[in-house]
This record gives structure tokens, C-alpha cells and sequence, in this order.
């Protein structure tokens, strides 16, 4: 418990700072895992829905600890990120109208912009080695930012044209590496505290699979069900169950492909929350530990403050974020648990290995659409919509550019491209400068 907490306090700069932290604790420091099943454990969470540093946290606890392990590790990778991001809500809601908040914020905006680009870049350099991974990112992009496709549909025919180029043998839908580890000496299974042979508790056991999994699901889906049945489906919180127990299911492919899907139905379907509101949640997310899929706390936070039905506001709010927390991240533990004994024989499986390349290709179009999203409402006051052939998509006005937003943005930029500077100083440098321009102007 004491390492996982320590975990946890590190994890903040998102899926590849957090993987990096546990790699240099468990494999290289403390020895518990070995090299080749740290990978290998990572390339089975990234097939998965949701966050995969989490899931990687739970999927090493278990393997070392059994069920008790996979859910103190789990719980832990998420806790501190909850309770900080709870804390900030608050004083966000209350405070949020104040000179020095909203000055904060609109710097967290600008530097925000500057990360999420450089998330483009940086998973675009990582999986877009031929025309096809690019033809499928720009495709991506086309659907979701022209033509408003669901992101479930884009994941989905991603999925399907790599898994059938994987089977076909196609050169092109070959992966490359996820997000990597720590250089230098190797640490092998055979010198580590778990060892080379597999435990016992990890040998598949469908009777287990099958008893822990109905566990899982009855945790998860109750509240969903029992919210149905007393406040009906037009209810807030059961819009809030239902909503993010769907959105776990489906979302592939890292934090800021979720964000997009988050951004495009809680403020465009929803309208829990306003475009610049979603840029503030990423700020918090990316200033707090934990996994960056934290922001949508902040989300159901806002949705059920501003239609708390009949409770006070900060209660149905806290209700919303502790609701919505639970149905996202309590399926990850069920994806682990229920699939982890079977891992082995996904070792090495091309056709699988080749819809999660096709999957990424397809992320990096989605981010890059997220990316342009955030700058239309970053730096133009005002934005209108644009329809073609049926469907949508927002242009800025020119003349609403915000020049000071243009300039803090593209000092952020130059800090992170060219400098090489930490996320985290960026982000509070930012928030800095955005306070002191707005109390001294």
C-alpha cells in the first residue's frame, strides 16, 4: 500500500509520465516485475477500454497480490487525483467569478491548448509510419469534425479494417511499441521478487472469471439500474449513470481521445457545461495526480450542480462526481480481472495487435479534432456553426480573435516545442501570468 500510494502521488503528465513512474519504481527500484511481463501486461491494457495506466496499476497488483492486490492498487491510482479534483470543483463553482480564479483559468487555457497539440504530435509520431496509418487518421478527423460521426462508430470501423489488414497480413497495420519504458540495464523476470513461472492465482479459472465478473457487474450496472427505476431516464444523475457507464465501454485509445467524446456529447448533446468550462477540467486534470480521465469528474460535478433536483447544489454535485467516478472506472477493474488469466494466449496475436495500430491512427485524427475544437473557443470570443449536406461543424469569427489568449498560447507552445519544458511547470507558468494579466488589466 505504501508503494502504490507513492504511485500515485507521482502520477500526474498523463498515461505515458504515469506508466514511466510505475516502471521506474516496480521494475527498475523495487524488483517486484520483470521487463517482459511489464510490457506485455501494458500491450493487454491498451486493447482495453479506458484508461490503461489504471488498469496497468490494477493488473500488476493482482498479479502480485491476487484480488486484494488488483483493487488496493486500482483504488490507490485513483484516489488522490478524486479527492484533488473534487477540492478544486468547489472552490471552482464558488470562487470561479472572482479576478484571480478567472485569471487562472484563462492561462490553464492557453497552456492547456499547447499540451493537447503536443499530444497530437507526439502519438501522430508514434503510429503514423505509412499512407494507410495516415489515410485512417485523416479519415478520423473528416468524420468526426465534418460530418459529426459518433466516436463509437470511428473506434469501431478503425477497429475492423485493422483486425481484417492484420489477418490479410498487411505490412502496414504492423504495431510499433505503445508507449514504452525507462532505458538502461534490463530487469528479467528471473531476478525479480515474482520470478519467471506464472502464479498460481493467474492460471485461467473460469469459475473465478466468471464469479468475480458478476461481482463486478452487479457493483456497476446496480446504481445505473436502481436510478432508472426510481428517477426515471431524464433525471440528471441517471443521465450521468448511463451516459459514462456507455462511455467505458467504448472508448479506446487514451485520455484525449475520451475528451473528445466527452467534449462533443456533454456540451454539444447534453449541455452540462460550456466549451471553455471543458478546458478548465483538463487543466484540473492535468495539474492534479492521477489518470487525466479524471476530467470528466469535473463534468458530472458541473452537470449535477447546475440541475441539482431538489438538493442543494454542492451535495447533488458531490453525488454527481463520486456517480460518476464509479461508473468509470469500476469496469476497469472488471476488463482486468476477468481477462487477465487469459492474457497468455494474447501474446503475440497480430490480427489484435493490428486493430489497436488502426484504433491509435484513428485517435490521432480524433485528437486533432479535439485540439482544433479547444482553439476555436480558446482564442475567438465568438464561434458560429456552419452546416453542409445535414451536418455541422464551428468556424471561428475572425474579428473575435483574442489576441491575449494568442500570445499565451503560443508562448506555451515555444516552451513545450522548442525549450522541451515539463508540462507541469508550463501549465502553472501559465496559470500565473493569465491571474496577474487579468487583476492588473
Amino acid at each position: 500500500m505504501r508503494v502504490w500510494t507513492r504511485i500515485a502521488a507521482l502520477s500526474f503528465g498523463g498515461p505515458a509520465g504515469q506508466i514511466a513512474v510505475m516502471h521506474r519504481i516496480l521494475v527498475d527500484e523495487k524488483k517486484w516485475i520483470g521487463e517482459e511481463r511489464f510490457l506485455h501486461a501494458l500491450n493487454y491494457c491498451m486493447l482495453l477500454p479506458g484508461p490503461e495506466a489504471q488498469q496497468l496499476a490494477a493488473y500488476i497488483g493482482w498479479l502480485l497480490h491476487k484480488t486484494k492486490g488488483g483493487l488496493v492498487a486500482g483504488a490507490l491510482f485513483v484516489l488522490p487525483g478524486f479527492l484533488a479534483i473534487l477540492a478544486l470543483s468547489y472552490i471552482y463553482v464558488l470562487l470561479g467569478h472572482a479576478p484571480l480564479i478567472e485569471g487562472f483559468f484563462f492561462g490553464l487555457k492557453a497552456a492547456v491548448l499547447a499540451v493537447v497539440v503536443q499530444a497530437v504530435v507526439r502519438v501522430g509520431s508514434r503510429v503514423l509510419k505509412n499512407n494507410v496509418m495516415r489515410g485512417i487518421a485523416a479519415a478520423a478527423f473528416v468524420s468526426i469534425f465534418f460530418l459529426d460521426a459518433p466516436f463509437p462508430l470511428i473506434v469501431l470501423i478503425a477497429a475492423l479494417a485493422g483486425y481484417i489488414g492484420g489477418r490479410s497480413g498487411l505490412t502496414a497495420f504492423k504495431g510499433g511499441g505503445g508507449h514504452g519504458s525507462a532505458a538502461g540495464n534490463v530487469v528479467h523476470d528471473r531476478d525479480t521478487a515474482l520470478g519467471e513461472g506464472l502464479p498460481d492465482h493467474a492460471r485461467p479459472n473460469l469459475a473465478w472469471s466468471l464469479k468475480i465478473s458478476g461481482a463486478l457487474l452487479l457493483l456497476w450496472l446496480a446504481p445505473v439500474i436502481v436510478l432508472l427505476a426510481l428517477l426515471g431516464p431524464d433525471d440528471v444523475f441517471t443521465r450521468i449513470a448511463t451516459f459514462f457507464s456507455q462511455m467505458a465501454i467504448v472508448t479506446f485509445g487514451g485520455a484525449y481521445a475520451v475528451l473528445a467524446y466527452v467534449a462533443q456529447e456533454a456540451v454539444g448533446t447534453y449541455g452540462w457545461l460550456r466549451p471553455g468550462e471543458m478546458l478548465d477540467g483538463l487543466g484540473l486534470a492535468e495539474t492534479t495526480p492521477g489518470p487525466l480521465i479524471m476530467v470528466v469528474q469535473f463534468v458530472g460535478f458541473l452537470a449535477a450542480f447546475r440541475d441539482a433536483t431538489g438538493l442543494p447544489p454542492l451535495v447533488a454535485a458531490t453525488l454527481g462526481a463520486i456517480l460518476t467516478t464509479w461508473v468509470t472506472f469500476l469496469p476497469c477493474f472488471l476488463w482486468i480481472f476477468a481477462g487477465a488469466p487469459f492474457v497468455e494466449r494474447l501474446r503475440g496475436n497480430r490480427a489484435l495487435s493490428a486493430a489497436l495500430t488502426a484504433i491509435t491512427a484513428a485517435v490521432v485524427g480524433v485528437i486533432l479534432n479535439l485540439a482544433l475544437w479547444f482553439a476555436i473557443h480558446t482564442l475567438f470570443g465568438d464561434v458560429r456553426e456552419v452546416r453542409i449536406v445535414g451536418a455541422g461543424f464551428e468556424m471561428p469569427v475572425l474579428a473575435s480573435l483574442n489576441l491575449p489568449a494568442l500570445i499565451l498560447a503560443a508562448g506555451a507552445a515555444l516552451a513545450v516545442f522548442r525549450f522541451k519544458a515539463g508540462m507541469i511547470p508550463v501549465l502553472f507558468a501559465c496559470a500565473g501570468v493569465g491571474a496577474a494579466y487579468v487583476l492588473l488589466t
